[in-house]
């Protein structure tokens, strides 16, 4: 049993902790290679290997926990008992209230991209309150609203991380299925409480509820750097396109509203246009299959935004920017994108990717959301329900974003 995310040794059929590999050995050279998510260096013989994480002063894992983990690629989630470390002087405990399934979440739980490390505890979509604080810590205190997102740690010291765009450092580590420091794996946001280091956290705004501000902390910063990245913060009125409207796509339309913005949506399903227009408040909806609204729309888009996962031409949504406009792309499709060269060079447009942003950003993005009262719209799940939330998830069916009352009475640990 579970009280306040503390274990009893009771419930034999919860899992715990067994012993994930936290290094190997690569097969071409005589060296340690570590595990970690996307960071990769090359080697050698050419071949790419994870890259290993900074050397410092291992703390000791004391803290048992109640979490939830996919055990292998079925990617069914279970119970789970293990330990994070102990609270050092630059972290910050947090007692887990809400944590948003992410479609990362998926990938990992089923390893889609061949490198997920089991036990995995998904979640990078956190919110919850500080119990606990470090002795460098000024900034926050006991009892603070806080999130965490994608970022567990970075260098601290190259060029990105001097600049606030951290999430580009080379030795990032993300909230799970990473490599901390210390050698261990890093277990995400589907469990009871997380010690982080407070340079990687943000604070919530008192009028946000938690649960709904829970995807902005992935979905929100996802969406929201492309749009400071191209100066529509402060510079209303623009003509802007989001393609797609799903979990991604629905809270770019809020920040197009929000900024001042004419926001145009874009998308293959024609059920979609009341929901944009009528309840999100976009100005205009283009069924993309349309070639009559296709060719009607063409050259009037100063900026389009693009969250389609899917594989799709690139083509024909250039073709809706001006002369000098930005298509925009934060979606990660499986296949390699179609993305034919005369519409970019008879418009003189550029296309530029984005990955979520840098902590300072997730701040202002979260401050701003504050003001303007922006939140994911969300579907709450309990614990129990999180494989039957990722089989829906799966199927697309879902508006826009589940997310686990981790705190919740229902519980089962």
């Amino acid at each position: 049993m579970a009280v306040n995310g503390e274990l009893s040794d009771e419930g034999s059929s919860i899992r715990s902790q067994g012993r994930c590999q936290k290094h190997r050995q690569h097969p071409q050279f005589k060296q340690t290679v570590f595990c970690s998510s996307f960071r990769l260096f090359k080697t050698s013989g050419n071949k790419f290997a994870k890259s290993p994480p900074m050397a410092q002063e291992t703390p000791n894992h004391t803290q048992r926990v109640a979490g939830w983990a996919a055990y292998d690629s079925s990617g069914k989630i279970d119970p789970f008992i293990f330990k994070r470390r102990e609270n050092g002087v630059n972290d910050v405990t947090i007692k887990i209230l809400y944590c948003g399934i992410c479609h990362t979440d998926l990938h990992f739980a089923k390893n889609a991209w061949g490198i997920t490390m089991y036990p995995c505890v998904p979640g990078h979509e956190i919110t919850g309150v500080v119990v606990t604080v470090g002795s460098n810590v000024r900034k926050f205190s006991v009892g603070d609203r806080v999130g965490i997102g994608y970022l567990a740690t970075s260098c601290l010291e190259c060029e990105y991380c001097a600049s606030s765009q951290e999430n580009y450092c080379d030795q990032l580590q993300s909230t799970y299925n990473g490599v901390f420091w210390d050698g261990s794996i890093t277990y995400g946001g589907y469990s009871k409480m997380i010690v982080a280091d407070h340079r990687y956290v943000v604070r919530i705004p008192d009028s946000l509820p938690m649960d709904s501000a829970a995807p902005l902390l992935c979905a929100g910063i996802t969406v929201f750097t492309p749009f400071k990245d191209n100066q529509l913060l402060d510079s209303p009125r623009k003509k802007i396109g989001i393609v797609g409207l799903g979990g991604l796509g629905h809270v770019a339309v809020k920040f197009g509203k929000a900024f001042g913005h004419h926001v145009t949506v874009i998308s293959t399903s024609p059920s979609k246009e009341a929901e944009a227009k009528q309840r999100l408040g976009a100005d205009e909806f283009i069924i993309s299959t349309s070639a009559d609204q296709m060719k009607a729309a063409k050259r009037s888009l100063d900026f389009i935004l693009d969250t389609v996962s899917a594989k799709h031409s690139l083509g024909p949504v250039l073709e809706l920017l001006k002369v000098n406009g930005t298509l925009s792309i934060v979606s990660a499709p499986d296949a390699p994108l179609d993305l034919p060269a005369f519409p970019l060079i008879f418009g003189k447009r550029t296309v530029k990717g984005s990955i979520i942003g840098g902590i300072l950003e997730t701040q202002e993005m979260m401050d701003l959301c504050g003001k303007h009262n922006i939140t994911s719209d969300i579907e709450t799940v309990t614990p129990d329900q999180i494989n039957h939330a990722m089989d829906r998830l799966a199927r697309n069916d879902v508006r826009y974003r589940f997310v686990i009352d981790i705190a919740g009475k229902t519980s089962k640990l």
